[in-house]
């Protein structure tokens, strides 16, 4: 699931290398720079949205949530 993740941020992003991927139980979290953060949320959130719906979709059953943080400077 992490290098779907990865395979679509790649292609929005700016510097997609320092974008990070953590997986725990029952989140994963993805850490993003500050000048991407406009780009990999999108206008009212709805590319944000996409990639959560993908992911719920290819997690089989489990509750996995996608969080989207700003990488800190």
């Amino acid at each position: 699931m992490e290098e779907l993740i990865k395979l679509i941020l790649r292609h929005l992003a700016d510097e997609p290398d320092n974008i990070t991927i953590e997986k725990t139980d029952d989140k994963i979290i993805v850490t993003v720079p500050k000048q991407d953060m406009g780009k990999v949320i999108g206008r009212q959130g709805r590319i944000a949205k996409a990639i959560r719906t993908i992911v719920r979709s290819g997690a089989r059953g489990e509750n996995i949530n996608l969080d989207i943080v700003e990488a800190e400077a």
